[in-house]
């Protein structure tokens, strides 16, 4: 049994509330076992999709110390000296630049495969660990993304119930898949102190804030998103209003990612989002990008096209589509070229 919170859902379309909407204003879901049923948190889930594209999963299930093993592993890699990171490259490790078509951005961050089999061959070929204890470091990362893979995949079953689809692991079987893409990051922005000219406004604090990752949506089926304390987050949901996300290290966010756009034919929004270093403290966040097999082919699902709403985009598989978002800029749109 699940619960969601009673904190009010916006509409987009009231672009006032929206553009003064800050932190916890923004959709919170609650999965704790109580009274309220199981559809109603999946009909919320679904209307923070449909507005936002984001929203806050409290109550969730995974145990702290998985969580606080996990940012203690991360600290301890991103707390090393520079040349020592850089030996890190099977596991992508990367630094200011994002991608390979000139984005940077003030970060520091560590890739690879969200799966066990990637991080020990990673780890075997590369003589210089990440971490003193590699056992360890293997370990915690792991029992992990198994964590919240299993959140993401409830979540995703969920949104399918109230979607009326009728297999409900439509979704979640993608990244259950033995063969999925899922990727998992380690994300360090360093303390970056913001000009005092800073007026606070919502939407224009990129004009004395640096930008630690900029404008994006993410290419995958769902993000899980965890933080520390320190805020920098913003979500972009309608008209180019940006709303910054109050950090809350014992919740995780999550968004919705291109790949849910099209197969909910448009009615699932895959949220602009990026990260502003305006702290005088790190931040360091964890994303687990949930994603299908290469060669998954991505439809829009039946039960979401009818007469009135028909299909929006052409079937491709994930190859095809991951291949075009490593060809572009990060805040260039990419699902346009997928319409019918």
């Amino acid at each position: 049994m699940f619960v969601a919170s009673p904190t009010p859902i916006m509409m987009r379309s009231d672009h006032q509330k929206l553009k003064s909407a800050i932190g916890d204003d923004l959709p919170i879901i609650n999965l704790s076992s109580s009274s309220l049923h199981r559809s109603e948190v999946a009909r919320l889930i679904v209307k923070a999709c449909e507005e936002y594209g984001f929203f806050k999963v409290i109550n969730h299930g995974i145990p702290n110390h998985i969580i606080a093993k996990m940012e203690e592993v991360s600290f301890n890699f991103f707390n090393k000296p520079v040349t020592e990171k850089q030996q890190a490259t099977p596991f992508g490790y990367g630094y200011k630049r994002i991608g390979f078509n000139g984005d940077s951005g003030e970060i520091e961050y560590l890739l690879f495969p969200a799966n066990p089999l990637s991080i020990a061959q990673a780890q075997t070929s590369n003589p210089i660990s990440i971490d003193d204890d590699p056992t360890k470091f293997r370990s915690v990362v792991n029992s992990y993304i198994e964590a919240v893979r299993e959140l993401a995949c409830k979540i995703l079953d969920l949104m399918a119930e109230e979607l009326r689809v009728h297999d409900t692991s439509t979704f979640s079987k993608l990244i259950r898949d033995v063969e999925s893409d899922s990727i998992f990051r380690l994300n360090h922005y360093p303390p970056v102190l913001c000009s005092s000219k800073n007026n606070n406004s919502i939407s224009n604090r990129t004009n004395s804030c640096k930008v630690g990752i900029g404008e994006h949506s993410d290419p995958q089926i769902l993000t899980i998103l965890r933080s520390n304390e320190v805020s920098g987050l913003e979500i972009s949901p309608n008209h180019g209003v940006w709303i910054p996300v109050s950090p809350d290290p014992t919740a995780f966010f999550i968004n919705v990612g291109d790949l849910l756009q099209v197969m909910t034919n448009g009615k699932f929004v895959s949220v602009k989002h990026r990260v502003l270093s305006n702290s005088a403290k790190s931040r360091m966040s964890v994303a687990y990008f949930g994603a299908p097999s290469l060669n998954a082919r991505v439809t829009t699902l039946p039960e979401l096209v009818t007469p009135t709403k028909p299909c929006l985009y052409r079937p491709f598989t994930w190859a095809e589509y991951k291949k075009t978002v490593y060809s572009l800029r990060l805040g260039d749109s990419r699902l346009e070229l997928f319409k019918k």
